[in-house]
């Protein structure tokens, strides 16, 4: 079935559609990772947008059992250079076609992915909507430019009730802003004794559950529309050792004093270098983020700068003065990704050790 691609700047990009056959209406991004297109496809940080895969063949190892990030697709929609519809891996089950036909999701195939990435690297990230052949194109971009999506992504994709993941090892409130399973999987290999706990789980309640120590999630949208969250950070600091990953990095930034931004296009990938100011190390991490803390409104703060991004300069880490707190902008649960900042667990593990003491 014919489709197309209309942004709200008028350009249009026409291929095939695959998945269900509906329209899907989002904010574009791309992406650069090589493989993981299941992990993407599940993770909750991508609540509402519709993802450019930069590489040009996508589909080829198919869908397993094992590689998804969350239960239910928050994704609105895929876009792709070839859709592989013979895949071949011991692991395949079914194909990306059948999982998106099976969930729902629409995507759109055999456009010029290139030309969509310089796109969004030149303009910045924009409203997008895959529609049928004959839509009127003209009609579709002015929908969209006086389109405002939902800044609910969190709500959206937080669970709503608490739930656990019984272990023997230190007792780990994890507070679920649209948390990939990775990050339990690492937890848990780890022998962490997990709650968790919904975004707007007040610090009140946490404390009553008696942690160790808490993680504060990745998740999708602009931490600013999270306030609450900053209230619950602010009565956990100092009480129990706190590590945030991705917009958990950003709630820490905002609670703290700091600002955060918008990125002209965002970090997405399983590729993003990042330099360890501490250790003068360099990590190749897997990231997925359109918001950043603001460095220079970290003056003034008890928050110190501890990783930058080397491809823009912008912050990756952060770590508090006084109370046991650090949190990075990138994803050390990698999935997908290289296992570089996989030692960021243990670290976590050591803080809760230490505090104890």
């Amino acid at each position: 079935m014919k489709k197309k691609l209309i942004l709200e700047s008028g350009e249009v990009f026409h291929g095939e559609g695959f998945g269900a056959e509906l329209e899907t209406a989002g904010e574009v991004v791309f992406n650069t990772g090589m493989t993981g297109y299941q992990e993407l496809i599940s993770d909750p940080s991508y609540c509402g947008q519709i993802v450019c895969m930069t590489y040009p063949l996508i589909g080829n190892y198919g869908i397993n059992r094992d590689d998804y990030e969350s239960i239910e697709p928050a994704i609105k929609g895929l876009i792709v250079k070839e859709l592989c519809d013979l895949p071949s891996n011991f692991r395949t089950q079914i194909t990306l076609d059948e999982l998106f036909k099976k969930k729902n999701l629409s995507g759109i195939s055999g456009i010029d992915t290139r030309r969509l990435t310089r796109v969004l690297r030149n303009y910045g990230v924009v409203k997008g909507k895959i529609v049928n052949a004959d839509a009127d194109e003209a009609a579709v971009a002015s929908e969209l430019k006086s389109t405002n999506f939902p800044t609910n992504q969190v709500e959206e994709v937080s669970t709503k009730t608490p739930y656990a993941n019984p272990n023997r090892g230190f007792k780990v409130v994890l507070v679920d802003f649209g948390a990939k399973l990775g990050i339990i999987r690492e937890l848990s290999q780890r022998n962490c004794d997990i709650i968790v706990v919904s975004q707007d789980t007040t610090a009140e309640e946490i404390l009553l559950m008696n942690p160790d120590g808490i993680m504060l999630s990745n998740g999708p949208g602009d931490p600013e529309d999270v306030p609450h969250a900053l209230d619950m950070i602010r009565g956990l600091l100092g009480k129990v050792p706190i590590f945030g990953i991705c917009l958990g990095h950003q709630l820490i930034g905002l609670a703290c004093g700091a600002k955060t931004f918008k990125l002209k296009f965002g970090h997405r990938g399983g590729n993003h270098p990042v330099l360890d100011l501490e250790k003068n190390t360099v990590a190749i991490t897997s990231q997925n983020h359109g918001y950043a803390v603001d460095q220079e409104s970290l003056k003034g703060t008890d928050l110190i700068e501890t990783h930058i991004a080397l491809n823009d300069r912008t912050n990756e880490g952060l770590k508090h003065k006084i109370h046991p707190c650090f949190s990075v902008q990138y994803h050390p649960e990698a999935s997908p990704g290289p296992e570089d900042a996989n030692y960021l667990f243990d670290e976590f593990i050591q803080m809760m050790e230490d505090f104890k003491k």
